[in-house]
């Protein structure tokens, strides 16, 4: 999976709107190669971001678990921890 895309449940503070709109992003960017599409494609890109933003904010929405909420700062200084360390072994 890219490592850009950010895993967004069960987590305290709850993921935002925008979190989800960027991880949608980043994914039709991934599937259709494109950083930025040219206009001829700009509307399709678009629609392609707000159905994978819808489904994953559905998605977010009827998962359950029983697992206590993650904590977001603590998840990121893991991540910071991880990388720190492929970048020594490289």
């Amino acid at each position: 999976m890219c490592r850009n895309i950010q895993s967004l449940y069960n987590y305290d503070p709850p993921t935002t709107e925008e979190q989800v709109r960027a991880a949608a992003l980043q994914y039709v960017r991934k599937v259709s190669g494109y950083t930025k599409p040219s206009a001829a494609n700009a509307e399709a890109f678009e629609r392609a971001v707000e159905a994978v933003a819808d489904a994953t904010d559905r998605l977010l929405q009827e998962l359950v678990t029983s697992a206590p909420p993650r904590d977001r700062a603590t998840e990121i200084a893991r991540a910071r921890e991880r990388a720190a360390l492929r970048n020594q072994a490289a």
